[in-house]
């Protein structure tokens, strides 16, 4: 099998990983499959290692995943990451005031800047998902 063979097959799982989470392949990630392949594809199978749910092998379920990642972005800023994991999370079943406590241990971690530059705005999210889905279960 060559390089380009282990690249695209690696790329395959990568977008199928992402597809499983977020329903298709954020868009900054495309832009790395496009014009940096062999990066994408190593952090893909890093990715779908570990975005195992424990049925597939992993030690963590998914919701707790989504939340572990949200909060991890929400200290080092990063927002819109923050706001797709925490809604990937509540479709999982995270509560928003499990979020919102989460979200409180970024600040006792991080300090309040992280609330004001992306905590805030991720909670907002978190409970617009969850109104549009009761709104839609009505």
């Amino acid at each position: 099998m060559s390089k380009d063979d282990v690249v695209k097959a690696a790329s395959e799982v990568a977008a199928a990983s992402f597809g499983r989470t977020f329903g298709e392949v954020p868009v900054n990630f495309a832009l790395m499959a496009e014009h940096a392949p062999g990066a994408f594809a190593g952090y893909g199978l890093m990715r779908d290692a570990i975005m195992r749910d424990r049925d597939a092998g992993g030690a963590l379920d998914l919701k707790t995943k989504e939340l572990i990642f949200c909060v991890l972005d929400t200290l080092i800023g990063q927002t819109e990451g923050a706001k797709a994991h925490a809604a990937a999370a509540v479709r999982r079943g995270l509560s928003v005031p499990e979020l919102a406590e989460a979200l409180v241990q970024v600040v006792m971690a991080g300090g309040v800047t992280t609330w004001n530059e992306t905590g805030a705005e991720v909670l907002r999210h978190a409970v617009e998902v969850v109104e549009k889905a009761e709104a839609a279960a009505r």
